[in-house]
């Protein structure tokens, strides 16, 4: 017995599989001859790569937002305003303001939701998540409907897009908009494109939080029509009252246009298409791969916007988390995992 012990002993040290036999490399490392390369290993190392690599594809959607002005205004564009408009369409003459940029605003924030809605379509359906179904922010998962339905009843909200075309076509013709507004030289001003979103989500803040502790009576006729959505999805955001938009919108956006007045014709549409389509965003039932980055810097995320829609009372904020965080009313979305909130949100 001793013997047969042996043998299989003196037999292991010449098994290939056990005695291994260094071998150097031409860059000089070292490895083992039977380290042999698993293809399969390989493949799923390199798919996993790509898993992680084609969500960020869909961060072009930031600065395609932008896409009318920095295609007619930037000098890095192959095409100018100059060379396809009149001088007279553009140039101020006195007298009633000429529609040309207000045209032009209107269709940057068109092309703005329609790179929105693009990029959405391509992320849900997992032509942008690798063919899986992108993370929903609840745990009870994201609500089932129809694309073609959220993305029209998206756009055909009276109180939200509607209105709001309403309100730049009457505050641009009738000539109340500080006069930098209407000057077309230049390209975008991203000092005062940061300072309209800035000061524009801190007024509608104070607003959001008044709407909900001052009067209970009004935030049944204004603000509550909106919070019937507790797992929103992006098409919901402009979905509410014709009230609640004047009170957290047109207000804030025409005291914002008062407080940063020297901006170009450029930046005002940069401005209007940015915030609308980050206000759309935020309303998202899948997180974003970029939302981790967003939470640190403490801008809005679909998740912290999730918060406020299942619970009411935290997360007022919309593009920023920063007046919520100096007020005391900020939750991080992870303090309700994974009892609400998925954990990687």
């Amino acid at each position: 017995m001793n013997n047969a012990n042996s043998r299989k002993q003196l037999d292991s040290l010449y098994e290939p599989s056990v005695q291994m036999t260094k071998l150097c490399s031409t860059d000089g490392s070292w490895s083992d001859e039977n380290d042999e390369h698993d293809p399969l290993e390989s493949e799923s190392s390199s798919s996993s790569a790509l898993e992680r690599t084609i969500p960020w594809m869909g961060a072009l959607v930031w600065p395609l937002m932008s896409t009318v002005p920095l295609l007619l205004s930037s000098e890095y564009s192959p095409i100018s305003y100059q060379d396809i408009f009149p001088v007279s369409w553009y140039e101020p003459s006195g007298g009633r303001p000429k529609p040309l940029g207000l045209i032009l605003g209107l269709l940057a924030v068109a092309v703005g939701q329609f790179w929105v809605c693009f990029f959405f379509y391509l992320f849900k359906y997992g032509y942008l998540s690798a063919r899986k179904e992108p993370l929903s922010i609840q745990t009870k998962g994201a609500r089932v409907y129809d694309f073609m339905e959220g993305l029209l009843t998206h756009l055909a909200q009276v109180e939200g897009f509607v209105l709001l075309m309403s309100y730049l076509t009457i505050t641009w013709m009738t000539g109340i908009m500080p006069k930098a507004y209407y000057t077309f030289d230049g390209t975008i001003q991203y000092k005062e494109l940061f300072l309209c979103l800035l000061i524009q989500d801190g007024l509608q803040y104070t607003v959001h939080l008044l709407e909900h502790i001052v009067s209970p009576s009004f935030y049944q006729i204004s603000h509550k029509p909106h919070h019937r959505f507790i797992n929103p999805r992006l098409f919901d955001a402009f979905n509410g009252s014709f009230l609640d938009t004047i009170c957290m919108v047109v207000i804030p956006l025409f005291l914002t246009s008062q407080i940063v007045r020297n901006c170009n014709v450029w930046t005002y549409m940069s401005f209007g298409s940015s915030y609308s389509c980050w206000l759309t965003l935020i309303h998202s039932e899948y997180a974003f791969c970029w939302d981790g980055m967003f939470r640190a810097l403490g801008l809005g995320t679909p998740a912290d916007h999730h918060v406020h829609h299942k619970f009411f009372k935290f997360n007022y904020g919309h593009l920023f988390m920063w007046f919520d965080r100096l007020a005391g009313t900020y939750r991080n979305p992870r303090s309700f995992a994974p009892r609400v909130f998925n954990h990687k949100v």
